[in-house]
């Protein structure tokens, strides 16, 4: 796929600068694959538009206060990932080609460059610097709080799973949810340069998730992904991998969805690889429409709300009519996590409502 199919412009006065009062005051485009019908909503009425027997799967990582402000040369260094103790961290760091390995810059003593910007390095103590919002934001949140979803919990991202940034303790406890964590990095940060997708290197990123956890996600009748971070955590261990452990999954059009059926997700950057999951989710013309809609109808883009969400209902495959074959194949029982592919997406005969044919093309 051609990285300038990832393209669209879009006027900046859409782009979101501050949160809205209320979070859940967001507008929220609900598209549903199966007849292709686009609803207006507020983020409010999200569990109107759930099954009974769907599942809110949310990314609880907490953002740390990862970006401190250097003086001679004047910059920043952006924290990523603790690498051990002894206060090591991996962190991005600018001006680079003015900074020297071996030097401190207030706080961080820089000690070896890993490339494209990326170092390793020395903080003293914790991170206590700023809020890192992206830098498409350029007004001072006045609540850093605002950067976190109200479920944040475990500490370790260099930036927050936005499309979570919607919710309120009040419209999760209408819902069914279940928690994994991803520890974003290095790869929201990074614009793909490649010519072509498939060129592109994804970085890989910490997660876990809980077995018990894990049992209520793979038995649950239908899944909505909060965010596209949830979605590769959940098509990571649909493919086998441990339940905690680092993920460099990249999913671009043509992709096999295993578990997800459903995707909650802000609208992205062009030219990024969150954009090309997207794609992927609902079709690449699909979502071409969608985005020139939501041009057109001024909804807000990306990181803060009034940023809207965009809810894609996919296709779903039967696994519960008793008279459906394929409802009758159950995934292994084994220990490590099971692969769905045998069972999930094979073919249905059943006409009724409840059990399709599989999932809609992408």
């Amino acid at each position: 796929m051609k990285v300038s199919e990832l393209d669209y412009t879009l006027p900046q006065e859409l782009i979101a600068q501050r949160p809205l009062e209320r979070r859940a005051d967001s507008r929220l485009l609900v598209y549903d694959s199966a007849g292709g019908e686009v609803r207006h909503r507020r983020f409010s009425e999200l569990a109107d538009e759930l099954e009974p027997d769907e599942l809110v799967v949310v990314n609880d990582t907490r953002v740390i206060p990862a970006r401190i402000r250097i003086e001679r040369p004047r910059g920043e260094v952006l924290l990523l990932e603790r690498r051990g103790e002894d206060g090591l961290w991996e962190g991005l760091a600018r001006p680079t080609k003015r900074l020297r390995a071996g030097r401190r810059y207030g706080p961080v003593e820089l000690l070896e460059h890993l490339g494209e910007g990326r170092w390793l390095l020395r903080l003293d103590g914790e991170p206590s610097g700023e809020m890192p919002l992206p830098p498409y934001i350029t007004e001072t949140l006045a609540e850093p709080e605002r950067y976190q979803t109200v479920y944040a919990q475990e500490e370790g991202s260099a930036a927050a799973p936005t499309a979570g940034l919607h919710f309120t303790e009040g419209l999760l406890a209408r819902l069914d949810v279940e928690r994994v964590t991803l520890h974003v990095g290095l790869d929201t940060f990074r614009p793909v340069t490649a010519d072509e997708l498939e060129l592109h290197e994804v970085h890989s990123e910490r997660y876990e998730v809980a077995p018990a956890a894990w049992e209520r996600i793979r038995a649950a009748g239908r899944v909505l992904a909060v965010g596209t971070t949830t979605v590769r955590v959940l098509e990571s261990l649909a493919r086998g991998a441990p339940l905690r452990g680092r993920t460099d999954l990249f999913v671009t059009p043509g992709f096999e969805f295993r578990r997800v059926d459903s995707l909650l997700t802000n609208f992205h950057l062009p030219r990024s690889t969150l954009l090309a999951l997207v794609m992927a989710f609902c079709g690449v013309e699909e979502t071409r429409r969608l985005y020139r809609l939501a041009i057109d109808e001024r909804y807000r883009f990306y990181s803060l709300p009034p940023v809207p969400a965009c809810c894609r209902r996919r296709t779903a495959t039967c696994r519960r009519r008793p008279s459906c074959r394929s409802a009758r194949r159950r995934p292994s029982r084994a220990s490590t996590p099971p692969s769905f592919a045998r069972w999930e997406r094979r073919s249905c005969s059943e006409t009724a409502t409840t059990c399709t044919s599989g999932p809609a093309s992408t």
